[in-house]
């Protein structure tokens, strides 16, 4: 395995690609108790159009969602959660708009409880009769979603956003969308999607990097097969399709979203960088120390749920600005204001080296949580950079990046959704 040393972090990033195609990557903590490994394939909600060896393939919003769901069954007949809980360990998965994720901790049987991981995703099972069970539960978690303003307000500011992306559709699908998946569409689903060189795996903790590597080769399928390449639809216009969108539900205050749609950068150093650049922007405009935010927080416009981030996945990045207001229009307006100081005057360079050091020392702290790490690990395997590379390219960001980062934000490229209270 190569091995790379991060002096300046105190980490070793241990890296390997094995024959069947899965990128490997290992941080060992000696002395370190918990021990954490991340599993995940490039496969998300939006991966619904794609081709592999030459041929293309359109499947139903929901599948990535779905096949989590039934990876846990065994042929066994055993129940892989129930499995690794009795050993130990603490597991779960996730489906977001780009990766499947499936991971555990533990501070015992390791080694034991990776295997069982690895085995497990790697080995599908389905009849059609527990396909069908699960579309029962699956429903009641799409229709439980619907009743959500959080996941309301979202969902809305998506769809005012982008005009024919993927991403438009949620990550569980619908009712109807779900009525059409069968055992055949999981299976041909894992066999595209879940083929070792679409996947990745990184382990952090107590733990040799050797044996870990011995571990996916005995477990793993040993045929590399074909990545596939996704396909999200043509490029977007940079405006949204619709500036503002209310709904009433059930929620004691307005909920809001203020987003924009932006253009991602190509796989690599440069996808790190914008995610360097964008976060360290929106910390300086809009964080818990700056101007906006205090000035609002003490108007009685914000509260301490305010958030701004960028996320980004899927051939997109988008813009979320949001929490809690009694008045969402004035906090846009607000938004629109500052980001016009800032095109006129610029970041202030006192506070720029300020908050560049508390973005470092942030970054540091979250070196000490595994998940946090492996997932990084893991999205950045994907779009081709080092998540570990991040501390140090953090120092050459400059403050004219900050400013051209955020003179995209023009109003016409902004969009708000509001989820009010019902009307009595």
């Amino acid at each position: 395995m190569e091995s790379k040393a991060y002096p300046h972090i105190g980490e070793t990033l241990y890296s390997e690609t094995l024959p069947n195609g899965l990128r490997l990557r290992v941080i060992p903590k000696r002395g370190f108790r918990s021990a954490y490994a991340a599993f995940a394939t490039n496969y998300g909600g939006c991966h619904r159009r794609f081709t592999v060896d030459g041929r293309r393939a359109e499947t139903p919003a929901g599948v990535a969602h779905y096949l989590e769901h039934k990876m846990f069954d065994l042929p066994e007949g055993d129940n892989a959660v129930d499995l690794l809980t009795a050993n130990g360990a603490d597991p779960n998965a996730f489906t977001s708009d780009s990766i499947t994720c499936y991971y555990f901790e533990c501070t015992e049987h390791f080694e034991e409880n990776l295997r069982l991981l690895l085995h497990f995703v790697s080995t599908p099972y389905f009849t059609e009769e527990t396909v069908q069970k699960e579309r029962g539960i699956i429903s009641q978690e799409i229709q439980g979603s619907e009743d959500s303003p959080y996941s309301a307000v979202y969902e809305n500011l998506l769809r005012q956003l982008y005009a024919a992306h993927p991403i438009r559709d949620r990550v569980l699908g619908t009712v109807e969308s779900i009525a059409r998946i069968t055992a055949e569409t999981l299976y041909d689903c894992h066999r595209v999607f879940y083929a070792p060189c679409n996947m990745c795996l990184c382990v952090e903790g107590d733990v040799d990097p050797e044996e870990i590597a011995h571990i996916a080769r005995e477990e793993l399928p040993q045929e590399q097969g074909s990545v596939p390449t996704a396909d999200f639809g043509e490029a977007e216009s940079p405006l949204p399709l619709e500036r503002l969108h209310r709904e009433q539900m059930d929620v004691s205050a307005p909920q809001f979203l203020i987003g924009a749609k932006l253009a991602p950068a190509p796989a690599g150093e440069d996808a790190l960088r914008q995610r360097l650049v964008s976060a360290l922007s929106l910390r300086l405009l809009l964080g818990a120390s700056s101007d906006f935010y205090n000035r609002l927080y003490a108007q009685g416009l914000l509260n301490r749920d305010f958030d701004a981030e960028i996320e980004f996945g899927a051939g997109v990045a988008t813009l979320l600005i949001g929490g809690e207001s009694e008045d969402p229009l004035a906090v846009l307006r607000a938004l629109e204001e500052e980001l016009a100081r800032v095109n006129r005057e610029g970041l202030d360079k006192a506070r720029f080296e300020r908050a560049k050091r508390a973005s470092f020392g942030a970054r540091l702290r979250g070196l000490e949580d595994f998940e946090s790490v492996c997932l990084s690990l893991a999205e950045g395997i994907f779009q081709g950079f080092c998540a570990l590379d991040a501390t140090e390219l953090l120092q050459s960001v400059s403050c004219e990046e900050c400013e051209a980062f955020l003179r995209q934000l023009s109003p016409e490229r902004l969009a708000i959704s509001i989820i009010e209270p019902r009307r009595t």
